[in-house]
């Protein structure tokens, strides 16, 4: 029995705690929750939680004196019960609450309640910050966000008690929820008021919010919001949907030139019979279709920049837009130039109807100006034109319809295609404006001529890649028939 007593050793046991191996030793005389609590203690636990051992394998282990040993390799792994418990009654009563707050919210329309109180709230925020509005305008708004927010805030306190009903008096319910825009008011630093004047201005390195700023920026720079009362807030609204008057035709009429445009032309358009084809009379449908666009958003009280502009200078403003955008139609870029070019010599700025060519000279220009630009800006556009070219052309192929070969993907390249452009239509258009604006030659005309020699040193290498490809498959030839003569020499003589 001495001997024996000597020799005994404490059973050791090997847990795995979170990749952390943890060696724990007991007697055989411990009982079932005394060698628990030596594991929650081991494992970080508090005393008396209930746990389980798992082998590595998911078998569960009896946690008492007679459960097996194991080594180093072989852990045990160590899952609290009533933690595990109490975290699934948790996520229950979470998600029970969750319900619970939906279904109120449901009643009450809280969440409704708070959007429409927020965003009136923005509204008036926004207006304060506005240029161009009035001291007492800015006042008056100033007072109505305490209101809104003293509005708000009683609001809260009376529909965060479930357990009562409290409605407004007739006479305070909020006006409808003004759908005015969310995107940020840009403050524009003085490199960026100046960049927006060149034609080097990189629209690629602008965001589409920072972009409207722009557009916003420049409705205020040119006066056109002060000279024709344009409720700045409405302006802010309808550019994210989309002398003086002569400036607000030409503004308006190239932010709305090429609205829900589906990127197949007028060509196809009118071949394919589309639905703009018919409506139209195939008369610049695109065009058309853009115009409607634009004063379809327009006919929107919420979105009528002109809703200040009498009648009849209205038609006019109308007329004007709808004039411009229906000259970006290029089957009538000859007879446009050819029209201005009649009246060049004897230019006469109080003559409405030589204004009215300059204008759609301007668009035009505006429209197409795309090589105007630093190579680095203007090459994404000319890359995303002729593959817009490239699409309308196999879909034409696959309807059986007319292919146009400066848009044919096995025709054309992109040297190819610029040169034709920048030499027959870009150039002699810009050309002809220097006789009117002198000072456009130096900064639109000399990139234009700048960039119609790039293309054609392009053109060149292709050339030379294409002669040298040409050579080799003539090499090619060559042998292949020089080999099949021998072989046929050698089939004879065999």
């Amino acid at each position: 029995m001495g001997s024996s007593s000597s020799t005994y050793r404490p059973k050791c046991v090997y847990l795995d705690i979170d990749g952390r191996i943890q060696k724990v030793a007991f007697s055989k005389y411990c009982n079932s929750r005394d060698i628990m609590d030596l594991f929650c203690i081991a494992t970080g636990l508090p005393r008396n939680t209930t746990i389980s051992l798992f082998t590595a394998d998911d078998c569960m282990v009896s946690i008492d004196p007679t459960m097996p040993a194991n080594s180093e390799s072989t852990p045990y792994k160590v899952i609290p019960v009533a933690t595990q418990q109490q975290i699934e009654k948790e996520e229950l009563f979470q998600n029970l609450l969750a319900q619970v707050v939906e279904q109120f919210s449901r009643v009450f329309k809280i969440n409704e309640l708070k959007t429409e109180v927020a965003n009136h709230l923005a509204m008036l925020e926004k207006r304060v910050e506005l240029e161009g509005l009035k001291v007492v305008e800015i006042e008056k708004c100033k007072s109505d966000i305490k209101k809104m927010r003293d509005e708000m805030a009683a609001r809260s306190t009376r529909t965060n008690c479930p357990c009562k009903y409290s409605f407004l008096d007739e006479n305070k319910k909020l006006m409808p929820r003004r759908d005015v825009p969310s995107y940020p008011k840009y403050m524009l630093s003085q490199e960026t008021i100046e960049a927006l004047r060149k034609p080097t201005f990189d629209v690629w390195l602008w965001e589409p919010n920072e972009m409207l700023s722009c557009l916003e920026h420049m409705y205020h720079d040119l006066g056109l919001v002060k000279d024709f009362n344009i409720n700045p807030i409405t302006l802010k609204r309808w550019l994210v949907k989309i002398s003086q008057m002569d400036i607000l035709m030409l503004m308006t009429a190239s932010v709305c030139h090429d609205l829900d445009h589906p990127g197949y032309n007028n060509t196809y358009q009118i071949n394919a019979r589309t639905e703009l084809a018919l409506r139209y009379n195939d008369i610049s449908p695109l065009e058309n279709h853009h115009c409607a666009v634009a004063f379809h958003i327009l006919a929107q009280p919420e979105c009528n920049i002109f809703a200040s502009v009498d009648q009849e200078p209205f038609k006019r403003i109308r007329q004007g837009i709808i004039t411009l955008i229906l000259a970006t139609d290029m089957a009538r870029h000859a007879e446009i130039l050819d029209s201005f070019k009649e009246i060049l010599d004897n230019f006469d700025y109080s003559n409405e109807e030589h204004v009215t060519r300059l204008k759609m000279v301007l668009i035009k220009c505006c429209d197409i100006s795309n090589e105007v630009r630093p190579m680095e800006v203007a090459e994404p556009w000319v890359d995303c034109l002729l593959e817009e070219y490239f699409m309308q052309s196999d879909r034409e192929k696959s309807e059986g319809l007319p292919v146009a070969p400066f848009m044919d993907r096995d025709k054309v390249t992109k040297p190819t295609a610029q040169i034709g452009f920048l030499k027959f239509v870009l150039i002699p258009m810009f050309e002809t404006v220097t006789k009117i604006f002198p000072e456009v030659e130096e900064v639109m005309l000399q990139p234009l001529w700048e960039s119609r020699d790039r293309y054609e040193e392009l053109k060149q290498l292709d050339d030379a890649v294409k002669e040298k490809q040409v050579h080799q498959l003539k090499m090619d030839c060559r042998s292949l028939l020089s080999n099949t003569a021998s072989f046929h020499a050698l089939a004879s003589i065999a």
